[in-house]
């Protein structure tokens, strides 16, 4: 069975499928885009969601990314005025 939709939508690089194929194939079609294939789900034709492959944000996070954006004043550790007369 052909799970390609070579209509007058369909995109080269893309893989089209109908919804009812998508139901009927899904975990075929999960390990395609694993495989890091796109796969476009089409109703009547028509493009309606696409399947990618998950991506990872990295965790890794560059020391001083916000170095000069944030300024702590001398004062920082200085208790608030209303707060002075409990102390």
């Amino acid at each position: 069975m052909d799970l390609v939709y070579n209509g007058p939508m369909a995109i080269t690089d893309e893989t089209m499928v109908n919804i009812h194929e998508a139901k009927t194939h899904f975990s075929k079609l999960i390990e395609r885009v694993a495989n890091g294939e796109r796969i476009v789900i089409a109703k009547a034709g028509k493009p309606v969601a696409v399947l990618t492959p998950y991506v990872a944000k990295p965790r890794y996070r560059p020391l001083g990314i916000d170095r000069g954006r944030i300024i702590i004043g001398d004062n920082f550790d200085d208790p608030l005025p209303e707060f002075e007369e409990y102390m």
